[in-house]
C-alpha cells in the first residue's frame, strides 16, 4: 500500500483522534524504528526500539471486521516486535472504542494507565486514551 492508500483506509476507521495524513505515513514510515505490517484487509504500523514496541496505529477495512484480520495484524505486530528485540508492547486506544479493547484483551493486552483528556473529539469534548501493554517474550 502507498502512503496515500494507507491514509485512505485510516480515514475511514478513525475520526478520533483524526485520521493521518499520507504525509505523516510517510514521515512515520522513513523512521528506521518504525516497521508495517499486512493484511489484505488492513494494516498495523509500529515502533520497536530499546526493548519496547508500540503498536502506533492499526486499521481493518470497516466492511471486513470481525473476521480476523485485526487478530492476524497484531500476531504479525508481535513477531516483528520480537525480531527487534522488545519484549514488552504498548498501545493507546480512546476509551470508547469498545471493539478495539475487546480486540486487545483477546489478545493479551491489559490496561495499565490512562491519559486524561488525551483525545479531542470533533465536538471539542476531551476523552482519556486508555495506555495497554502486554508482554512479548518469546516463551522457547
Amino acid at each position: 500500500m502507498t502512503p496515500d492508500q494507507l491514509a485512505a483506509l485510516h480515514a475511514q476507521c478513525f475520526t478520533v483522534p483524526r485520521p493521518w495524513s499520507a504525509g505523516e505515513f510517510r514521515t512515520t514510515l522513513a523512521d528506521r524504528f518504525s516497521f508495517i505490517v499486512f493484511h489484505t484487509d488492513g494494516f498495523a504500523l509500529g515502533r520497536a526500539v530499546a526493548g519496547e514496541a508500540e503498536l502506533i496505529t492499526i486499521a481493518v477495512d470497516p466492511t471486513a471486521r470481525r473476521r480476523g484480520a485485526g487478530r492476524a495484524l497484531i500476531s504479525q505486530f508481535v513477531a516483528v516486535s520480537t525480531e527487534r528485540d522488545a519484549q514488552t508492547a504498548f498501545l493507546e486506544v480512546v476509551e470508547d472504542n469498545a471493539a478495539a479493547i475487546a480486540l486487545y484483551d483477546a489478545t493479551g493486552w491489559h490496561e495499565t494507565g490512562r491519559r486524561k483528556g488525551y483525545y479531542r473529539r470533533p465536538d471539542g469534548r476531551r476523552q482519556d486514551a486508555l495506555i495497554m501493554a502486554r508482554d512479548i517474550t518469546p516463551y522457547f
